[in-house]
């Protein structure tokens, strides 16, 4: 698995270098530097999209007992789940792992960290899927329809299907299948510890069902990729490429599923700057532009992720030691 992630990363890698030599690197970077006080903006504004979707995850969640965790939590994580996603060599599913693990020490358990996680994620990649699919047919309004345009609706019609395939699965039975075949595992390696997910899959099917937590989780979902348009906008204004706000809706939509698309290759390099030139393109932006506004997206993980990295590790140490004190006091409601 580590060859595979690093043959892919050093793919991407080429695949950027490349793409800069073939546009010109000191355009490109010109148009960067260009984005000026602009990057700070952006990467202030992140701050509603993480909120919104930690929104989501701590609604989803519906948590009925244990400690009741304050969002301020939740955004948190969120915050870890990005850093590692987008910074480290995972094929970006590595920071759900890591914060459900903390969710777990913060004492929700091991079993209603992870349902909460799995669908939060799936509710996530249908949100997803939505926001995509609006795009591409606001994008049909736009422009006209040409071969690029059918090539993307068809696949978005594919990640649509993926994104059910992967909801439905669940109601199938995918996560009981799962969760027996690592207790299977562990029993046979002698590990320990895993008996905390048995009846994962019922606790996933409860979240579902619990209310209307997952529309509601699906609608702040959606809301926070919409709210990439308002970011697209900002990048292009400031580099002086100034666009609508439904032209960024389209370049957002395409551009994250391009992203979502490479998550094989660590950080999607470029795989998503590729995503955002095809797109360009259909609105006469010309692929420097179109490099220099992922660069400057990618500024903003950067900015955002090298803190939340830091912040993982101090949850680490300071969750763990909750989840030790925890475990030698009878079972009190807190926040964080």
């Amino acid at each position: 698995m580590k060859r595979v992630t690093l043959i892919a990363g050093i793919f991407g890698l080429g695949l950027t270098v490349w793409m800069l030599a073939q546009f010109g690197v000191s355009s490109i970077f010109s148009l960067v530097m260009t984005g000026g006080w602009g990057i700070l903006a952006v990467i202030a504004f992140h701050s509603v999209q993480v909120f919104l979707s930690a929104s989501a995850w701590r609604t989803i969640a519906g948590q009925t007992f244990g400690p009741v965790l304050p969002l301020r939590a939740y955004f948190m994580l969120r915050c870890v789940r990005e850093g590692i996603n987008n910074l480290l060599p995972v094929a970006q599913v590595g920071g759900e792992v890591m914060s459900s693990r903390l969710l777990a020490r913060r004492g929700l358990g091991l079993k209603h960290a992870a349902a909460a996680t799995i669908c939060d994620l799936t509710i996530e990649l249908l949100s997803q899927v939505v926001f995509t699919l609006s795009g591409l047919v606001m994008l049909l309004f736009l422009v006209k329809r040409s071969a690029v345009t059918d090539r993307l609706l068809e696949s978005a019609l594919v990640l649509l299907a993926i994104g059910g395939g992967v909801f439905i699965s669940q109601w199938l039975g995918a996560v009981a299948f799962i969760e027996k075949l690592l207790i299977r595992i562990a029993a046979h390696l002698g590990w320990s510890g895993v008996d905390g997910i048995r009846g994962l899959n019922k606790e996933v099917l409860a979240l579902y069902k619990s209310g209307r937590n997952a529309v509601s989780g699906l609608i702040l979902q959606f809301c926070a990729w919409a709210l990439g348009a308002v970011e697209v906008w900002l990048i292009l204004h400031f580099m002086g490429h100034g666009c609508s706000l439904a032209t960024g809706f389209v370049i957002e939509g395409v551009g994250e599923a391009a992203k979502s698309a490479g998550f094989a290759v660590p950080g999607a390099l470029g795989v998503s700057e590729g995503g955002y030139i095809m797109v360009g393109s259909l609105f006469g932006m010309p692929p420097a532009v179109a490099i220099a506004l992922s660069l400057i997206k990618r500024l903003r993980e950067i900015a955002w992720g090298l803190p939340s990295l830091i912040l993982w590790q101090w949850l680490e140490h300071t969750w763990r030691l909750y989840a030790e004190r925890l475990r030698k006091m009878p079972f009190s409601r807190t926040g964080l």
